[in-house]
């Protein structure tokens, strides 16, 4: 059913090769000002893909237009555009200086397969529900999009180090991560012997 949750949800998905190219134009410049630039419009555009995460749930729960697709779609889009992001990220910085951020990635990235996989393996048990997102989830997901912003812009915030921030925010996201990971294995082994 396409609704209009359903609507902007999709289009999150489709936003992702927009993010995607603005992210390759930005070596076409060394012009500083112009780099600077670039590094906003990137930066807007993940917050804007961001904000539509928000705007498709409570639109879905205010209009009372909540749907199996739109339950399938949301965990997709977000994963996508998570997952893009990272990788861009890792392709930026340098993994012999930056390896931390690699490190990140590839834990935040797994624990999303992980996850999914579960949640896969809960439905065809009829256990979907005991691997619903928990409250640690949603809190690492907004730590992870501000990492993502503050590492994406580059450029001194309002005169704070962006990258410095940007980095601090990635761990604290990793540590959650780990954390509603765990969380998640915790409930989903106790159905294993179904």
């Amino acid at each position: 059913m396409i609704t209009i949750p359903n609507m902007i949800t999709l289009s999150r998905i489709f936003l992702i090769p927009v993010f995607v190219a603005l992210y390759y134009f930005q070596p076409a410049y060394s012009d500083a000002s112009t780099f600077t630039w670039i590094n906003f419009y990137l930066t807007g555009a993940f917050a804007f893909i961001s904000i539509t995460d928000y705007l498709d749930g409570y639109l879905a729960r205010k209009l009372n237009m909540t749907s199996q697709l739109g339950a399938f779609l949301d965990p997709v889009a977000d994963k996508l555009i998570v997952s893009v992001a990272l990788i861009m990220l890792v392709d930026f910085y340098p993994s012999d200086t930056h390896w931390y951020i690699t490190i990140a990635a590839l834990v935040i990235i797994s624990r999303e397969i992980l996850v999914s996989a579960l949640r896969e393996w809960m439905g065809t048990i009829g256990h979907r529900s005991s691997v619903n997102v928990s409250y640690i989830g949603k809190v690492k997901t907004f730590v992870q999009i501000f990492a993502i912003l503050f590492l994406l812009y580059q450029q001194p915030f309002f005169g704070l180090p962006s990258f410095e921030i940007g980095v601090t925010l990635l761990m604290a996201a990793t540590f959650l991560t780990l954390w509603s990971g765990f969380i998640y294995l915790k409930e989903g082994v106790k159905t294993f012997d179904h």
